[in-house]
């Protein structure tokens, strides 16, 4: 496996570093193709605002550049960029001076199932519960215990993905996925202030929704809301969009709307 570490080819990494300790850090999981990173700028963007949040000083410009390099090697996969606070000795306080450590991972693209954008899919009812913290929220943090609990609560391929809720039973997102309704030719999609990941490829869905003069709502989304939707659909930056066929007693088509945009992922991810 490809691999780097401070931009240096390398396969380990010091015990004391604060990533693997406190899971303090960020990441961004990037396609990539013919040796390009999709959506770079949009991860660049996020990666830039969790560094801000957390206060991890590094230099970004070089990041990019390491990114660069890195997808030219790898070709065709999934970069997985990973930026800890660095290393320090014991206890919460970080150590003064010591900088940020920059790992860069490279994968095959996952093989997910054709039938998954082609005929959609069915998604778990996860009871694990997004807690609220609105200073990570919307961060793509190194902490993903929720997320491991919840894919940890089914098995097999019935379902390619899994519903998170937060602690009020309010929808917020899959568990790798960020989820939009449709109904009456509006995109809805959930208010992150409080928790979930805010995905690349959401915030360009939105963007592209705006462009195509549809109508939308980023807000608080009930179980009602999902009830009265006409179509369902998750997203992400590596395998773009998936329509939802079903979750629990509810069930929607694979519909024009979640289609045409299926379509503009497509080609956001080409770009």
């Amino acid at each position: 496996m490809l691999s780097w570490v401070d931009g240096q080819d390398a396969t380990a990494l010091n015990l004391q570093n604060r990533g693997l300790a406190y899971g303090d850090g960020l990441f961004e999981t990037i396609a990539v193709r013919g040796g390009r990173p999709s959506l770079l700028a949009r991860h660049l963007e996020r990666l830039a605002l969790g560094c801000q949040r957390l206060a991890i000083e590094v230099d970004l410009a070089l990041v990019r550049n390491e990114l660069l390099q890195f997808a030219g090697l790898l070709g065709d996969g999934v970069a997985k960029l990973i930026l800890t606070r660095g290393d320090s000795q014991r206890g919460y306080a970080p150590m003064a001076g010591a900088p940020a450590r920059r790992i860069l991972q490279g994968s095959p693209l996952p093989a997910y199932p054709a039938a998954n954008a082609e005929q959609g899919v069915r998604l778990f009812p996860c009871q694990t519960r997004l807690a609220e913290q609105p200073l990570l929220a919307g961060l793509k943090h190194l902490n993903r215990l929720e997320q491991v609990l919840a894919r940890a609560e089914w098995q097999g391929t019935a379902f390619a993905e899994g519903l998170m809720r937060d602690g009020q039973g309010r929808v917020i997102e899959g568990v790798y996925s960020n989820l939009f309704l449709v109904r009456d030719g509006a995109l809805l999609t959930a208010d992150l202030g409080r928790c979930g990941v805010a995905g690349v490829m959401r915030a360009a869905l939105l963007e592209q929704g705006a462009a195509l003069g549809l109508p939308m709502q980023v807000r608080d989304l009930t179980l009602t809301d999902l009830e009265q939707a006409d179509e369902v659909f998750v997203c992400n930056s590596v395998y773009g969009i998936w329509p939802v066929l079903e979750f629990a007693a509810l069930n929607w088509p694979a519909g024009p709307l979640t289609r045409k945009l299926q379509a503009v992922a497509r080609t956001l991810l080409d770009t």
